[in-house]
């Protein structure tokens, strides 16, 4: 499914969209672009209605692809089929599912998001610009006017699902609803089996219920435009990304830690952007998509470059290590055996000592000249390892490149 933003979409969309009117061949309706707030109340209310008026049934079946597997119908006996909107009571227990919601600024309002959380998932969690395995299936919410003697109700219209990934998906490249629900679930344990298949395990699965402003606003392919959609989904596993390529990943990128890092500069998402928090050297460029993190004219890709001596085997007081490869990689010092990219001797247990350093704060060559590209600080241990610490590449002061 191409799930892809709808950034352009937005922009084209708003010299509204065209249909053809049956009742004069040459002639075409435009409606305009609807107003966010307004057809968000829509919407919302219209999922709370499905909420109230749905239950659900959910396969445990720990190991097999049917494992965490949900039907969601409507209520036809009050007694024994609970509404979903009834599982907002155990939010904060040891009780699953859990219905929760959070919030979302976009668009100039402030979206509520419902996500049904069945299991949690035990490893970690995706960034919302990360890659993600994950099985899905997808429907879209209809309001039905009441008519005759049937009562007003909403109608759930299936449009695709996917029950064998292949591959990981960027959730920087799609709607804006899976960026934002992802992130509150974890992936599981993936272990192969003898007959060649995969099994995965402890995965965090849920169901996310998303305004069409999080959605498909406008509409795409089969799905109607504003409409509500309705996703349940597996986290098998996640795939840690680096957008621009600088050597850092996105998830280290995340300045004040919250999980999610944005580009502001997108007036129609963000018309009230905020100062970006991830943003270093605070040029609109948030430091994932932005080459030079500080904006010091030296790229972080050169910054975070080891000196030729720090790579690979590297033998210091009689004493072997084995640095990895030319950048400082991963972010913090890791234990070799564990790094495919890393020549690793089994007979040698130390490990690789060297996360990106700060700024030197050792002592100069010549102690009786000023710091310089010729005059330069010795790096401490601690230089690569003290936390927190200001990295080289987000440090502009640093004048040794």
């Amino acid at each position: 499914m191409n799930k892809f933003k709808y950034f352009f979409i937005l922009l084209i969309a708003l010299t509204g969209f065209v249909s053809c009117n049956k009742d004069d061949d040459n002639d075409v309706v435009v409606e305009p672009l609807r107003d966010f707030a307004t057809q968000f109340a829509a919407d919302k209310a219209t999922i709370e209605s499905y909420l109230n008026t749905h239950y659900i049934v959910v396969t445990e079946s720990e190991g097999n692809v049917e494992d965490m597997d949900v039907v969601i119908d409507s209520i036809e006996t009050p007694a024994t089929q609970v509404p979903i909107m009834s599982y907002k009571a155990n939010v904060g227990t040891a009780i699953f599912p859990q219905l929760k919601s959070k919030t979302v600024d976009l668009h100039g309002i402030t979206y509520e998001l419902y996500y049904l959380v069945l299991r949690e998932g035990t490893g970690e969690s995706p960034m919302n610009t990360d890659g993600v395995l994950t099985s899905y299936s997808g429907s879209y919410l209809s309001d039905v006017e009441k008519k005759d003697k049937n009562l007003k109700y909403v109608s759930t219209t299936f449009f695709e699902q996917v029950r064998y990934p292949q591959s990981a998906m960027d959730l920087a490249g799609l709607i804006s609803g899976w960026s934002e629900i992802f992130p509150e679930f974890k992936e599981g344990n993936v272990e192969g089996k003898n007959d060649g298949t995969i099994s995965y395990t402890n995965f965090g699965a849920g169901v996310m219920f998303l305004p069409s402003g999080l959605g498909y606003y406008t509409g795409s392919g089969s799905i109607p435009s504003y409409r509500p959609l309705v996703f349940s989904f597996k986290l098998y596993q996640i795939q840690r990304l680096d957008h621009d390529s600088d050597g850092v990943l996105d998830f280290n990128e995340d300045i004040n830690g919250d999980g999610y890092v944005r580009d502001f500069r997108n007036t129609i998402l963000y018309p009230n952007a905020p100062v970006n928090p991830d943003d270093t050297d605070v040029d609109g460029i948030p430091d994932f998509i932005d080459i030079d993190d500080d904006g010091d004219g030296y790229t972080t890709k050169l910054e975070i470059t080891k000196p030729t001596g720090k790579v690979g085997e590297v033998s210091e007081g009689g004493v072997k290590f084995y640095y990895g490869p030319s950048k400082y990689y991963p972010f913090e010092k890791f234990d070799v055996a564990d790094d495919p990219e890393t020549l690793y001797d089994e007979k040698n247990l130390n490990s690789e000592p060297k996360g990106i350093p700060r700024r030197p704060t050792g002592p100069l060559a010549d102690p009786n000249k000023p710091e310089s590209s010729t005059n330069v600080k010795a790096y401490l241990p601690e230089d690569y390892t003290d936390n927190p610490r200001l990295r080289i590449h987000l440090d502009k002061t640093y004048p040794i490149k």
